[in-house]
């Protein structure tokens, strides 16, 4: 059964999505992202994909506090990123209570640095983020592109021990027009024995079938909750 991964980004301390990584384009949903943490809890939920938007574009972590008070607060396993670019940053992630931590921009441009990572957390702790746009690699909270190709890319991690993969196709996200399917197709082909964490463009519970179908392992979703197109219900009988 597929993973469900409910996300809560969070800009200025608030529950908020965007729209293809569009910081201008931003929707709050909410004011207090742990009441958001406990409604997931609530309904059965068990994992969270926590990210600090703030962070990812200040390149250091901003919204630490709120990650300690969810964990604090639920006994929801998070995984959390955005911003974490140096071993201070991770050190606090971890003390601030997240399971795991994912790596996007740090392992673009700081490759050592996020290797040691790997060796002194382990693959199980360690996430790599693969966000993209037209397969290329995308930094900064999706404000700087690359000439980096995402299939090398994921190569190059999975040789290091890499195991876990989040991967976004940037122009999907927060568009509600549904899962880039056959990019995901062409990663698990590649690399079968990747834990593939889909992201970006669910639209309808459907969505998450056609993922499970295609043998993605685990899905993020935001959007897609917040606007009612997929229901908690929906999502906790997956889980059960």
């Amino acid at each position: 059964m597929i993973e469900i991964v409910p996300a809560i980004d969070i800009i200025d301390g608030k529950c908020v999505r965007l729209s293809q990584g569009d910081y201008n384009a931003k929707k709050v949903y909410n004011e207090d992202p742990v009441d958001v943490a406990k409604m997931f809890e609530d309904a059965g939920i068990r994992r969270l994909h926590l990210v600090d938007l703030d962070g990812a574009k200040a390149k250091r972590i901003v919204n630490q506090t709120i990650l300690e008070k969810i964990t604090s607060n639920t006994s929801l396993i998070v995984d959390f990123g955005g911003g974490v670019q140096s071993n201070e940053d991770i050190e606090i992630a971890f003390n601030s209570g997240a399971s795991m931590v994912t790596g996007g921009s740090i392992a673009v441009r700081n490759r050592d640095l996020f290797l040691s990572w790997i060796q002194k957390y382990g693959s199980g702790k360690i996430i790599l983020g693969a966000d993209c746009k037209d397969h290329k690699i995308a930094v900064s909270g999706w404000q700087e592109s690359t000439s980096v190709d995402i299939i090398p890319f994921l190569g190059d991690y999975t040789k290091e021990g890499i195991t876990k993969v989040v991967c976004t196709d940037i122009s999907k996200d927060g568009m509600l027009q549904g899962p880039s399917l056959d990019l995901y197709k062409e990663i698990l082909e590649t690399y079968p024995d990747m834990y593939l964490i889909a992201s970006g463009g669910v639209s309808c519970f459907q969505d998450i079938l056609d993922l499970e179908a295609a043998g993605v392992p685990s899905v993020i979703l935001g959007k897609a909750i917040y606007e009612n197109r997929v229901t908690l219900r929906e999502l906790a009988g997956v889980n059960l």
